[in-house]
């Protein structure tokens, strides 16, 4: 049997056809394994009274040192301090960083009793809250994303809140094994925010939030969820860290991490939060979500069996580096600055130094160097929320165009070769603009454990943002609408928008900014033709509840929905909508379309009727009004 030359030439054709779509498959996977991840949205608390990036950033400025002493409110021995290292149960310092107001919770905004909010690890009720602040920040509402395939990926270590959940207080019990068990921590805020995405807790130690953070973006990758949060988190809610560092000598003497520093003397010990909403940034652009930072690549590995179980590894903080950039797909050269582990260690310091020197200070000019800096020389060792932290500084640095000081650190340590590379220490601010090199950043963070984590983040992509003629509106009015799971709450977020508003944003900026946000059952709208005007509202509502004229308040149902309701005939009038037609793109865009379909049905114009065309069908008919009423409410239902 013989083949003919056609069925020769249609196989080859057909094999060609295989081959490229084989090809195509094959780029498809390579791109979406190293698919760029957006940062769409960022909360924090940490040291110095911070509650937000912002704020955050404001401290870095201002080179303020956010240590303090032992915090009053956690039952702590009052005799903890003793200068003497040898005594046990002791610490020779009496300084760390250290949160505002742990105890403080909205137990019945997140629908849990006093009981079991009082019974839960303080990493879990922050871990709420700052998880709903991350995602509001993002643009994303918390209430609809129930049932979402969100994924949270969080770093945490335990917080010896409660040591022995088999003796706790009668009280609490029956809710002190969940209330603290480490993997309730991400449980808890799928559970309570419905996702149904991968729910991780990590812990590395002082890596888990970097590590977190490189599983987030792993998933993301891999379709496992196609939005998560991803950070950590620390309380010290037991002396412990203290008292344990002490007797390993591990402390700084006065609380304060002075890293890279020829005064480096230890760590200071501290606690916070950070997450990250984070998207792939095909899915961000898709959803109009704004992209605050890009994470490009990361990488996480092991010292292994090295010169100690805590030590740190300089080859293997070589070798993750290097690993981080190749998932990035760059060169060392291709990034600025390094947010550095920089605990402030006579041991762990160099041996960083030296790391970062051999593989990011290579090859470059005397000029060009590469900037090096430390978040915890401003706040002190947030151990599990370290990593996440230097994302979030970083991120901020991208926007602000400045690299800030690290404090501690006029004089370089002598234990470190400078000379070997092109690497420079922030001791003053570094103006960091937008040019034409994309700017990026590489985030360290390195475990106790051993296991070592890299994280490369870049700016945002520039996107052309369409220019309005002036702001939307007929009268000028702006409407600002606060909501809150209960009366106080309520009272505490006009407070909150009264202490922001106050600050110069535009009033009708703020009102589309509210207009996005998830709408609670106790409810206030503030109406107002100018900022006077509308802060006179909140603030006399923030003050006691009490409703000015240009306010209402009220409360609806847990349960309730909004429901949107097209009234019958009998409240038309000529020329109805005309101002909203010029004023508002999206009403216009709804009354063409259907006025389209009514033109196409009924051969007359919607618009015409509105506008009062000649020539236009008269009001007066039943089959005229029907259609222009629906078409109106369609419009500003839209």
């Amino acid at each position: 049997m013989t083949t003919s030359n056609q069925e020769i030439v249609e196989a080859l054709r057909t094999s060609l056809k295989e081959t490229e779509r084989l090809h195509k498959e094959n780029r498809r996977l390579i791109d979406a394994a190293r698919e760029p991840i957006a940062v769409v949205g960022m909360a924090c608390r940490f040291p110095g009274g911070v509650g937000s990036p912002e704020e955050l950033w404001e401290l870095l400025a201002e080179g303020v040192d956010a240590t303090s002493e032992f915090p009053t409110d956690r039952g702590w021995p009052e005799d903890l301090y003793d200068p003497d290292p040898s005594r046990s149960g002791k610490s020779y310092t009496r300084r760390g960083g250290f949160l505002d107001d742990v105890a403080g919770f909205d137990a019945e905004f997140f629908g849990i009793s006093p009981r079991e909010a009082l019974a839960m690890d303080p990493q879990q009720r922050l871990l709420l809250e700052v998880s709903w602040e991350a995602l509001e920040r993002a643009g994303i509402d918390p209430l609809a994303s129930k049932g979402s395939r969100t994924g949270v990926f969080v770093g945490a270590s335990g917080s010896y809140y409660v040591a022995d959940p088999g003796r706790v207080p009668e009280n609490v019990e029956g809710y002190a094994l969940t209330g603290n068990l480490s993997s309730v921590l991400s449980g808890r805020v799928s559970y309570s925010l419905g996702f149904e995405g991968p729910a991780v807790t990590v812990d590395t130690a002082c890596s888990s939030s970097l590590v977190a953070l490189h599983l987030a973006v792993q998933a993301l990758r891999k379709g496992e969820c196609t939005l998560a949060l991803a950070g950590g988190v620390t309380v010290l809610a037991s002396p412990v860290a203290f008292t344990e560092f002490s007797r390993q000598r591990g402390l700084a003497g006065d609380g304060r991490c002075k890293p890279f520093s020829a005064a480096a003397d230890g760590f200071s010990a501290g606690e916070g939060i950070g997450l990250l909403a984070l998207e792939r940034l095909s899915d961000a652009r898709r959803l109009g979500h704004r992209v605050l930072g890009v994470v490009r690549g990361s990488a996480i590995n092991q010292d292994g069996a090295s010169n100690g179980l805590t030590a740190p590894n300089g080859p293997s903080q070589q070798r993750v580096i290097r690993a981080a950039l190749a998932d990035a797909g760059l060169e060392a050269g291709d990034v600025d600055a390094i947010e550095a582990h920089g605990t402030g260690t006579k041991l762990g310091d160099p041996i960083e130094a030296e790391a970062l020197i051999a593989t990011y200070g290579q090859d470059r000019s005397a000029d060009a160097p590469v900037h090096l800096g430390s978040l915890k020389s401003n706040i002190g060792h947030a151990q599990s929320a370290a990593g996440v932290g230097g994302v979030i500084k970083m991120v901020m640095a991208l926007q602000r165009e400045e690299l800030p000081r690290t404090l501690h650190a006029e004089e370089p340590s002598p234990f470190v070769d400078w000379s070997a590379g092109s690497v420079s220490l922030l001791t003053e601010p570094v103006a960091w603009t937008r040019g034409e090199r994309t700017r990026r950043a590489g985030v360290s963070s390195f475990g106790a454990s051993g296991t070592n984590a890299h994280v490369i983040v870049e700016e945002a992509p520039e996107v052309e943002v369409p220019v309005e003629d002036g702001e939307p509106g007929v009268t000028g009015v702006s409407a600002w609408l606060v909501s809150g799971g209960s009366a106080g709450g309520l009272r505490a977020q006009a407070a909150r928008l009264a202490e922001f508003a106050g600050t110069g944003v535009e009033p009708a900026v703020v009102g589309r900014a509210l207009a996005g946000k998830p709408v609670l059952g106790h409810r206030l709208a503030v109406v107002g033709a100018d900022r006077a005007e509308l802060l006179a509202g909140l603030e006399a509502f923030a003050a006691g509840g009490e409703v000015a004229g240009n306010a209402v308040t009220g409360t609806v149902g847990a349960t309730a929905r909004p429901v949107l309701v097209f009234p019958g005939q009998g409240w038309q009038w000529e020329r109805m909508g005309v101002e909203l037609l010029d004023a508002f793109p999206v009403f216009a865009k709804s009354v063409a379309e259907c006025s389209a379909e009514v033109e196409r049905l009924a051969g007359w114009s919607v618009l015409d009727v509105l506008r009062g065309e000649p020539g236009a069908p008269s009001f007066e008919r039943v089959d005229v009004v029907q259609p222009v009423m629906f078409t109106v409410m369609v419009g500003l239902a839209r």
